[in-house]
């Protein structure tokens, strides 16, 4: 059974969808229309993804704020590698996670949500090159996808795949009407691409929307640590990735970047380089919101009477009346 085929439907309902909008005004079989129609994907997918990459978003700012008790928990632990002094530990943590909302793994869920989708895009794309029908995807369709090039560089051939042609041919670059310099050069420009813009993406984090109190936390040396991994994991792996798998990725990083600069414009983390760059653009704007002052007496307040103490004798009168 194919667990990937409801994602391999629907990926392929959205791709055929975009191609016939782009097809009005495109050769339906030209690379660019199929480009297109695959960064179209793109934008439904992160469209869709909007209210977890919210939900990330707090996650990841409850996490800043829980930093101070887990740095407390480890110094209170710190030497006890004992078994029962482990669960309690662990326990604590999670108490501390469960009471402030905040996950660890946040900053890697749309990313996780998403390897399904793209696992779906890249076997429906593997699909047409054997015109194999896929959802909506018919044979026509999947033998367009599958002949379709961008600059003479078909969009199915990775990076490795075009090396191996080349090498293994005596004949120029030119081969069966596939330049394969072309791939090479184009597979290498997204790659660096990719992995460039995910680097940006993670230093714009880091630099930016961080507070400096929490710079030296477990959590923000796990951040650091993925600044590096990220990247270089699609280094590697892009270069067994298709021309068209890659511009999905592509179209994603841009769509990241993009959305980051309006979160840390607009919500940044309190304490935050962003966070004192947005009060000083509202207070520019005069639109800076007062601080609540301290409960005081105003000056303007109307005098209270003092109320005069009753004396004895006084009472005593005022009770036999």
């Amino acid at each position: 059974m194919d667990l990937l085929f409801p994602f391999k439907w629907i990926i392929s309902l959205v791709l055929v969808g975009w191609h016939s909008l782009f097809s009005l005004f495109l050769d339906p079989d030209a690379g660019i229309t199929w480009v297109l129609a695959i960064m179209g994907v793109t934008v439904v997918v992160r469209a869709a993804l909007i209210p977890i990459f919210v939900k990330q978003i707090k996650s990841q700012r409850n996490m800043l704020a829980a930093q101070p008790e887990l740095a407390k928990l480890q110094k209170k632990y710190k030497g006890k590698t004992d078994r029962d002094s482990r669960e309690k530990m662990a326990k604590e943590q999670m108490e501390i996670y469960k009471r402030t909302g905040s996950n660890p793994l946040s900053s890697c869920l749309p990313l996780l949500i998403q390897m399904p989708i793209f696992s779906a895009l890249f076997f429906t794309v593997s699909d047409a090159q054997k015109d194999h029908v896929v959802g909506l995807l018919d044979t026509k369709l999947a033998q367009s996808l599958s002949h379709a090039s961008l600059f003479d560089a078909p969009l199915k051939e990775t990076f490795f795949g075009a090396l191996g042609h080349i090498q293994g041919s005596s004949k120029e670059a030119l081969i069966d009407g596939a330049n394969y310099t072309n791939v090479l050069v184009i597979a290498a420009i997204m790659i660096v691409t990719m992995t460039v813009s995910q680097f940006i993406t993670q230093k714009q984090i880091l630099a930016k929307n961080q507070n400096p109190e929490v710079q030296n936390s477990q959590y923000m040396q796990t951040q650091k640590i993925m600044l590096w991994i990220l990247p270089i994991v699609f280094l590697i792996s892009g270069t067994s990735f298709a021309i068209g798998i890659m511009f999905y990725w592509l179209a994603s990083n841009i769509w990241t970047m993009g959305q980051q600069y309006v979160v840390i414009r607009n919500m940044p983390t309190p304490g935050s380089i962003a966070h004192k760059q947005r009060e000083e653009r509202l207070a520019a704007k005069g639109k800076l919101p007062k601080k609540d002052a301290p409960a005081i007496e105003e000056a303007v307040e109307t005098p209270r009477q003092r109320v005069q103490p009753v004396g004895k004798s006084r009472a005593k009168k005022t009770t036999k009346n």
